[in-house]
């Protein structure tokens, strides 16, 4: 039982982390490059793509990695595998209140504006959701290899 927790959890993990890095990689780092229309129709397009997906994905995954702390083996803080297992929970944890508090406001605020009904000072908030994003994707990737860590020392030694 336990195994299957973590492996549907590390898949989980993947592919969150995945998502987060994803755009980033692809988008993001050129985002400052595009007009206020280009801009608009990435956000819209992005958002369509990954929130009903996400809205499923991300709960799921907190539910198994949560899971996988309570059927951990070795509850002590002597291994480092608790403690990394921990550790990404609350990786995973900051990614979620990066997305709801900071990029989920960004995101529904510019979709519903057109290029034209763009406020003036847009590349503040274009500026801020790339900073946010980058932020949540570091959380999601560390959360990824704290979880991948915590299960290899589970089983290594």
């Amino acid at each position: 039982m336990t195994i299957a927790i973590q492996f549907i959890t590390f898949m989980l993990l993947m592919l969150v982390a995945g998502v987060f890095w994803g755009p980033w990689f692809a988008l993001h780092r050129s985002l400052h490059t595009f007009t206020a229309p280009e801009f608009v129709k990435i956000v819209k397009t992005l958002g369509a793509n990954m929130g009903g997906t996400m809205r499923i994905l991300m709960p799921t995954c907190i539910l198994f990695l949560i899971a996988s702390v309570i059927t951990y083996p070795i509850k002590n803080f002597v291994t480092l595998g608790f403690p990394f297992i921990i550790l990404s929970l609350v990786c995973i944890l900051i990614s979620l209140i990066i997305t709801m508090a900071v990029e989920v406001p960004i995101v529904t605020e510019i979709r519903k504006q057109t290029a034209e009904t763009l406020p003036t000072n847009w590349e503040t908030k274009r500026d801020r959701w790339v900073k946010f994003h980058f932020y949540r994707m570091i959380a999601g990737i560390v959360s990824f290899a704290f979880f991948t860590a915590s299960v290899l020392v589970l089983y290594i030694y």
